[in-house]
């Protein structure tokens, strides 16, 4: 096609004629512009014509539109023509129909981003798609859901039917799929019967999960695929971005994925949403037990040991091994910071055998040096019901032949130990013929029964702290204490208090009967280093050598000393803001003032160490009424500073109880 200079036809050759359908008279004289099939936006043809216009010419694709209306691709060339003074006399066009090339190219395009059975997009153009949806979602700051879909049954309507009724199945459900996402969503197939659905400018999560559910009505509604009816149903997992962390969109996929194996394992037919803070947990999980494998191997955990006495005599009964983390970024670290990671697995039973072998390798050093010290050793539940438990102990202990294996002591939980009540009974039993004690550790956390006490031949029952550590102000702790020590005296058992942090725990467990004690108020966990040095000072508290056991008549004396400590924490927790009301003011309604009303009203309690006791506690609830009349008047902190005459009047008041019990009264 030849033009002048003002574009009006001037020639065209027959190939125009054919590849057009107009014929030469009908565009002489006229604009190309005929051929227009308003595909290409103004600005193209004012890039095109601008490029000639500076460079000479211009090549490129266009669509134009047929005689017949028929648009169609060609590929034109277009030049200028100028004169010996380089004005622009006419412009010739050559161009050549590409609407074979451009169908072999949408094949082409066809095979390699769509799915061939059901026409969806396949992962290759999903990916696509998704960077798209999330780049999407950065700038207009809304959400994209990604659901991994999987088809429930399906297998057997493939096993019972078919391939072909299989495939069937796969196009109706992608067909339902479609009409159920709207415009702007992606569903595409990964291949079998795995889909994935990108929801993207999503306002909140509700948006997506209508959405969701809707697909997994359709899909769980029966299906014609010729000659029977089959049902299926679609387990969904969904995951969003943006995420606190960044993600990409393989790992989007991957989480879908697993939350829809979570979606199969709650029934299937449903949708999970993926746990994105479970997930960093696990991560973090694996992290945290290959960074104690290798604190292993390069020997970053040390024992630090802590001594159970003889609270009244001072005697050392020996030493609980405790492991130590020296972490070489966050220092010395505790095991309640570390030693859940190894829970039920196998890292439990590696750094367990590690503590046993690290624990008779300092025995044997003490002894070198004359101190014969006992070691008790924690071993978890895991640890101890393995099936070769005795004989690796028992070979450990071989290893090192100059400690007594009479010297170990194993401590067991005693929620662990229930765990296998007969398994773990017969290894403590072979662990004992091997000379090897045991402990039941916490005792009176786990479901305690005579039962177990019967059949697990631990020798010592360690008392769990909690009950130690409150059991100067609450009256139920104490009753546990009593109970357990009831126990140990009944089995024949040695009782150790943990958690004695004061000289009035260790002065009450000594009233009480329990001579053995572990705690702060004896001694902190310490290096193996330093032990002897420790061992050599140590001496008891006077009151504790002092301290008696009180009988069983004592017993109401202790708990309404207790009960009146309850009271006096109630009550600074009241003008704290702790608790919405205080304790009972009267001195006849609170749980001491009604015991000793009803001894000094039983008449046999005549003595004036009654009427003393009586006395210091009137004079107690008189302060506290006026303590809280100022806390109601708004002067809280008024009250609060009279706390130091309110606990010097009830030690006024636990002196004269002990008093009365000394007395035998």
């Amino acid at each position: 096609m030849v033009t002048d200079a003002d574009g009006l036809i001037l020639e065209v050759n027959e190939a125009f004629t054919r590849i057009t359908g107009y014929e030469r008279a009908e565009v002489l004289g006229k604009n190309p512009s005929v051929l227009k099939s308003g595909r290409n936006a103004p600005e193209f043809y004012a890039a095109m014509w601008y490029e000639i216009a500076h460079k000479g010419y211009w090549s490129g694709e266009v669509w134009n539109r047929r005689k017949n209306g028929e648009v169609f691709p060609e590929l034109l060339t277009i030049n200028s023509i100028k004169d010996a003074a380089g004005k622009v006399n006419q412009y010739v066009g050559l161009f050549t129909d590409i609407s074979h090339f451009k169908e072999h190219e949408q094949q082409l395009e066809q095979i390699a981003h769509y799915d061939a059975l059901t026409g969806l997009p396949n992962r290759v153009l999903l990916t696509d798609r998704l960077q798209q949806a999330m780049a999407q979602a950065r700038r207009s700051k809304q959400a994209v859901a990604v659901a991994f879909v999987d088809l429930d049954k399906f297998k057997e309507v493939n096993d019972q039917y078919g391939h072909e009724a299989g495939d069937t199945v796969l196009m109706i459900f992608a067909d339902r799929m479609k009409q159920s996402l709207r415009a702007g969503d992606t569903i595409a197939r990964l291949g079998g019967d795995e889909f994935v659905a990108v929801l993207p400018q999503l306002s909140d999560m509700q948006a997506s999960l209508t959405l969701i559910e809707r697909l997994i009505a359709l899909a769980a509604r029966p299906m014609d695929i010729g000659q029977h009816m089959v049902q299926v149903s679609a387990s969904v997992g969904v995951t969003y971005y943006p995420q606190a962390e960044e993600v990409d969109g393989d790992l989007l996929m991957r989480q879908a994925d697993m939350a829809m194996y979570q979606a199969k394992v709650a029934g299937r037919n449903c949708y999970r949403i993926f746990d994105i803070e479970h997930d960093r947990s696990l991560r973090g999980h694996h992290e945290d037990m290959k960074n104690i494998e290798q604190a292993l191997v390069r020997g970053e955990f040390q024992l630090y040991y802590q001594p159970k006495v003889n609270m009244r005599s001072g005697e050392l009964i020996g030493v609980e091994a405790l492991i130590r983390w020296q972490h070489p970024e966050r220092g010395l670290l505790s095991p309640a910071m570390f030693l859940s990671v190894t829970e039920n697995n196998a890292l439990s039973v590696t750094l367990g055998e590690w503590v046993i072998n690290a624990a008779l390798a300092q025995m044997k050093t003490w002894q070198s040096a004359g101190l014969h010290i006992p070691v008790s050793v924690n071993v978890s539940g895991y640890h101890l019901l393995q099936d070769n438990f005795v004989s690796r102990l028992t070979q450990l202990l071989s290893e090192c032949p100059e400690v007594s294996p009479d010297m170990l002591e194993l401590e067991v939980l005693e929620s662990n130990a229930l765990g296998d009540l007969s398994k773990v009974a017969h290894v403590i039993n072979d662990c004992k013929k091997a000379g090897v004690t045991f402990a039941l550790d916490d005792f009176g956390t786990g479901y305690s029964s005579l039962t177990y006490l019967k059949h697990l031949q631990a020798v010592t029952l360690k008392i769990d702290q909690s009950f130690v550590l409150d059991m100067l102000e609450d009256p139920e702790d104490l009753a546990i204490l009593e109970g357990v020590l009831g126990l140990a005296r009944a089995f024949r058992r040695q009782a150790v208090a943990e958690g004695v942090e004061t000289l009035e725990h260790g002065e009450m467990l000594l009233n009480m009967g329990c001579e053995i004690g572990q705690g702060y108020a004896i001694a902190y966990p310490m290096p193996a280093e330093l032990l002897p040095e420790w061992v050599a000072h140590w001496r008891p508290d006077g009151t504790w050598q002092t301290a008696t056991p009180f009988g069983i008549r004592n017993l109401p004396y202790i708990y309404a000393i207790v009960e009146h400590r309850a009271w006096i924490r109630a009550f600074e927790a009241a003008l704290k803001g702790e608790r919405e009301s205080p304790p009972a003011l009267d001195s006849h309604q609170c749980n001491f003032g009604r015991w000793i009303d009803a001894e000094l009203n039983a008449g046999a309690r005549t003595e004036p160490g009654f009427a003393k006791a009586d006395a210091c506690h009137v004079k107690l609830h008189d302060l506290s009424v006026q303590m809280h009349l100022l806390y109601t008047q708004g002067r809280g902190a008024e009250a609060l500073a009279q706390m130091k005459n309110l606990r010097e009047a009830s030690r006024d008041l636990v002196v004269e109880m002990k008093q009365l019990m000394m007395s035998g009264i």
